[in-house]
């Protein structure tokens, strides 16, 4: 079967990661905005060489360069996500007409240069104002994040079709409150983690609703959770029903990383029995109608990809790994069979096709002296995990699209700039833009709906 004829090739962002004018027209701050920049030099860095995204890429003021690079690229579709206080400077209120401007010219400038966009409207930059308020704990946050929606809804759904609600809540919960490794860097405990997961849920559920009862264009609704399963051991039977059980199984250490703790209810429209073994009573405080609302219907699955979860451990080798394992930039271990068994495991659970919404290499890529970058590592990367998502795609998993991470460098959280995943090298010093080899390659692939892989 191969990729669908009408097979989505495309790349992603992230507004706080690529935009910067962290001030500028208008715009409210968010926690990233206030965590990196409130360090002293006797606090402990929450970022590496206390490095911020205060201007990041300049996107906000190079969105046509950048666009025009992405035409050159030969890129089809763009995953971007909105600055919700750009849009409301505190999160909730007052509208900022300026941060409306910018994506509503942001959205036209795509479409004339023949790329569709899809919208993703929560990347982690979480109003410091509602984070002031309780943030995620405040019963309110979902009714925050539905007027939010509402007007990002109202000005853009005439030209955009393509929405995703939240950006891994699995990272922002899971790292912003649970391990204290990104914005706003708190370690709570697994029963305030848990209710926080329920509001996040709602959140989604009422953004959906919104999305539907709004939009002007008819919409296509999903996510883009961080859910990679674990591979099996081997192909036996045996092996593949083991790692599909464990895949979807969760303890209270790390139920917040899993898929079978987020996606069940919105698919099944109930908590996984797994959570009430673990948690009894402090499972979240659920109201009536709350699952009604978290389980409106969503028209595809995104997951961002990286590496199996076979292969995540905080000691010693897990299963499926080895030493000497090909390890990112980030010491992520590079396991290309991850795009095989996580659309095939979550597609036959959840019933809805797979967007590959994220992925991508962490790399050392700098300009060589006859001014390209040649990245061949991300190449070789990529073309060994697309050809396991085609692997999926010929046994007849129903994978819409494929987003490369990212389409540029930019500021990979708390680890700064050093990492780069991008198409596009960015000199930080000088804004100057450098298409990658990678990117022509990718432009072939993308040309060839992946024939030549």
């Amino acid at each position: 079967m191969a990729f669908r004829k009408d097979f989505m090739w495309g790349a992603a962002s992230a507004s706080y990661q690529l935009e910067g004018g962290y001030k500028e027209d208008g715009k409210g701050l968010n926690i990233w905005d206030v965590y990196t920049n409130c360090c002293s030099a006797s606090e402990k860095r929450f970022v590496r060489y206390n490095e911020t995204g205060n201007e990041a890429c300049d996107h906000y003021h190079r969105y046509k360069e950048d666009i025009a690079l992405m035409k050159e690229m030969g890129i089809k579709n763009y995953r971007f996500s909105i600055s919700w206080t750009r849009i409301l400077p505190d999160g909730t209120g007052k509208v900022n007409e300026a941060g409306i401007r910018f994506y509503s010219d942001l959205v036209d400038e795509l479409l004339r240069n023949g790329i569709t966009p899809l919208v993703t409207l929560f990347h982690w930059d979480y109003p410091y104002k509602l984070h002031q308020r309780g943030g995620w704990m405040n019963p309110d946050s979902s009714d925050w994040f539905a007027e939010y929606t509402g007007i990002v809804v109202d000005a853009l759904s005439d030209r955009v079709k393509y929405w995703m609600t939240l950006n891994e809540p699995q990272v922002f919960i899971g790292l912003g409150y649970f391990a204290g490794n990104h914005a706003p860097f708190l370690r709570m405990h697994s029963c305030d983690i848990a209710q926080m997961t329920h509001n996040v849920l709602l959140a989604h559920g009422k953004a959906v609703k919104v999305i539907r009862e709004r939009a002007k264009l008819k919409p296509t609704v999903g996510f883009a959770f961080a859910t990679a399963v674990y591979d099996p051991a081997d192909e036996s039977p045996e092996a593949v029903e083991a790692a599909r059980k464990k895949s979807f199984d969760f303890d209270r250490w790390n139920f917040i990383f899993t898929p079978g703790w987020w996606a069940d209810p919105i698919f099944f429209g109930k908590y996984n029995e797994r959570g009430y073994e673990l948690f009894g009573e402090d499972m979240p405080e659920i109201k009536d109608g709350d699952m009604e609302i978290i389980s409106q219907p969503v028209d595809f699955y995104g997951v961002n990809l990286y590496d199996s979860r076979a292969n995540r451990s905080a000691e010693g080798y897990p299963e499926n790994c080895y030493t000497g394992i090909p390890r990112t930039s980030l010491d992520w271990p590079v396991t290309p069979q991850t795009l095989y068994w996580s659309p095939k495991f979550l597609y036959e659970r959840y019933g809805v096709p797979v967007m590959v919404t994220e992925n991508g290499l962490a790399n050392n890529d700098w300009v060589s002296l006859d001014g390209r970058v040649h990245d061949t590592q991300r190449q070789d990367f990529t073309h060994r995990y697309l050809r396991e998502l085609k692997r999926a795609a010929d046994e007849g998993v129903d994978i819409l699209g494929y987003f490369h991470w990212s389409v540029m460098d930019n500021f990979e959280w708390n680890e700064g700039y050093d990492k780069r995943f991008g198409l596009v090298y960015i000199d930080y010093r000088t804004q100057e833009r450098v298409i990658k080899d990678s990117a022509f390659w990718y432009k072939e692939v993308m040309e060839t709906n992946g024939e030549n892989l």
